[in-house]
């Protein structure tokens, strides 16, 4: 089988980037040639953390994901999944792994990410108060990208959570970058969102648009 001959220099232009605080390449013919080569097989993606740079897929591979620190428990049955590690303690362990230049601008997303605490309702049943809770929401960050880049860091953020909080609602796993890029699933119970949920991270990292491959589709 004949050797790529691009091979040696999209290796090289992946150096650069990896070695570049930037991830900027030189605006070249040869090296645009090379990006439209290394963004079309999902070997590098645009930067969140710099304009016009780019990271690569194989430095994200060591990124950590985030999710629910006691989403085993919750998967087996040993934790009741109201008892999830809250939306924003996740977001924080986040945070807290960017370099220190980052930190501020992800933080800036917190409440868009993290969303709002939930204010469960009162009702009463006779002489009873019995809180009514919210559907079961739970966070996860992802390295990767989509039709934008994703959050500092260069992390898409999604949920998992139930439709409705009765007990035969649906659920769903929504993925977002940085901007309007948004990719669904819907699975029918909590053990398929949970199954389907650690598909999503196992994959990581990648572009939204390779999830199609494991029921996903986008809006």
């Amino acid at each position: 089988m004949p050797q790529d001959p691009h091979a040696h220099f999209d290796h090289t232009v992946l150096d650069l980037i990896e070695h570049s605080p930037t991830g900027v390449v030189p605006a070249t013919p040869s090296y645009m040639d090379a990006l439209k080569r290394l963004l079309a097989t999902h070997q590098v993606y645009a930067s969140a953390n710099h304009k016009g740079g780019y990271v690569t897929t194989r430095s994200l591979a060591t990124a950590p994901v985030f999710r629910a620190q006691n989403l085993d428990e919750v998967i087996a049955g040993r934790v009741e999944p109201a008892d999830l590690e809250s939306n924003f303690s996740i977001f924080e362990r986040y945070v807290a792994s960017l370099p220190a230049q980052l930190r501020d601008r992800a933080a800036e997303r917190r409440t868009v990410v993290a969303g709002k605490s939930p204010q469960h309702r009162a009702k009463h049943i006779g002489d009873q108060v019995v809180l009514a809770h919210d559907p079961i929401h739970s966070l996860f960050l992802v390295p990767g990208t989509g039709p934008h880049p994703g959050l500092p860091g260069n992390y898409l953020y999604g949920s998992v959570f139930q439709h409705h909080a009765d007990s035969n609602s649906p659920w769903l796993i929504h993925l977002h970058d940085n901007d309007d890029g948004l990719a669904i699933c819907e699975l029918p119970t909590m053990s398929l969102a949970w199954e389907k949920l650690q598909e999503v991270l196992a994959s990581a990292p990648f572009n939204m648009n390779e999830l199609d491959a494991i029921g996903f589709i986008f809006k």
